[in-house]
């Protein structure tokens, strides 16, 4: 009895040792067709969610090539399709025929963000109006709930002024775009003063769903200051804990097939 007890226990303890090792396994890349499919999902959900409207772009990392990106022509993202994305470099310049196809003005956001962090595979620029008060006051935005805990590692305010005077608030080339890169740092995100926020994600899935929740957690803190009498916001350590939802992928997943659906139906 001794000797089976035995047996058990130390086929349970080499199966623990080597359970996180099959958990780190590491994932295959996802193909050039695969990624580019779930960009042009990734415009759909943010448009469906209001986070864009006529303006605002998202990005990939290219799995293939860590110097490229994939983004959209200049377009709605509501009306994004696989023939509209494009290629490019982190200088921002598309590396294959354009086709006659416009970029977005904007792209330097997303070639000096993937330059500064290596560990960044998808970034988005959004213009949500529930941003914008948290934007252009000292109000920081601070952690509401746990879908948006990621916001309690900081969201810092870039402001346009400090690096290129008066302009028209784009970031339409590489120094703004470096700039903005810089204040972003480490962290998930910049607001940015009279503009709207920059996201950034380790995951498309994560960038998508960072983006939802940091315009929707500002809506609630709003809401809760104007009700007066003190807001009560996550715990640092409460938000270390939670962390970004295990990737987020339940929404990810349920955003997506509300997606496709959509578009198979049009």
């Amino acid at each position: 009895m001794n000797r089976v007890v035995f047996a058990v226990g130390l086929l349970v303890f080499l199966a623990a040792l080597q359970a996180p090792q099959a958990l780190q396994a590491p994932q295959a890349p996802q193909t050039r067709e695969a990624q580019i499919e779930d960009l042009v999902i990734a415009n759909r959900v943010l448009a469906q969610y209001e986070i864009v409207d006529g303006y605002g772009h998202v990005t990939v990392r290219s799995a293939a090539n860590p110097n490229r990106y994939f983004i959209s022509r200049s377009l709605a993202p509501a009306q994004v399709t696989a023939a509209d994305i494009m290629e490019f470099d982190l200088d921002s310049n598309a590396v294959n025929e354009t086709r006659g196809r416009t970029s977005y003005l904007e792209r330097f956001i997303h070639g000096e963000v993937f330059k500064a962090r290596p560990d960044v595979m998808s970034v988005v620029h959004m213009h949500a109006p529930s941003v914008i008060p948290f934007a252009n006051s000292k109000t920081p935005l601070r952690p509401m709930y746990h879908m948006s805990a990621f916001i309690a590692q900081g969201i810092p305010v870039f402001e346009i002024r400090d690096v290129a005077g008066m302009t028209d608030l784009l970031i339409s080339n590489g120094m703004i775009g470096r700039a903005l890169a810089k204040t972003i740092g480490q962290g998930p995100a910049a607001l940015m003063r009279g503009h709207g926020a920059t996201i950034v994600g380790p995951t498309l899935a994560i960038a998508v769903a960072r983006s939802v929740y940091l315009a929707a957690n500002a809506s609630m803190q709003a809401q809760a200051m104007a009700l007066g009498g003190g807001v009560t916001y996550l715990d640092p350590e409460e938000a270390r804990k939670v962390g970004d939802q295990g990737g987020y992928l339940r929404s990810w997943d349920l955003w997506k097939a509300e997606a496709q659906a959509r578009m198979a139906s049009r």
